[in-house]
């Protein structure tokens, strides 16, 4: 996973208060509202979000970048390949 300080997200998705599966649906949608080679940050703080989206990037093809443990929230920021 690469350091942050280069990565500048191209879209924000807040899903702070929503529960699975809603971040992940609504990172589909997010996902494909940016260019290929885009990266989308995700923030949330549902706990199964940590074990959810690392799982959908690797099923769907997209290159996660980078999760952080911020506390009370979780940031992943995905690279959208295809």
């Amino acid at each position: 996973m690469n350091d942050d300080l280069t990565i500048h997200p191209d879209k924000t998705l807040d899903c702070v208060g929503l529960f699975c599966p809603i971040p992940v649906f609504n990172t589909t949608e997010a996902i494909n509202e940016i260019e290929i080679g885009g990266v989308l940050e995700v923030l949330t703080d549902d706990p199964a979000s940590t074990q959810d989206i690392p799982r959908w990037a690797k099923r769907t093809g997209h290159k996660l970048l980078k999760f952080e443990d911020q506390g009370e929230n979780f940031r992943f920021l995905i690279e959208r390949t295809k």
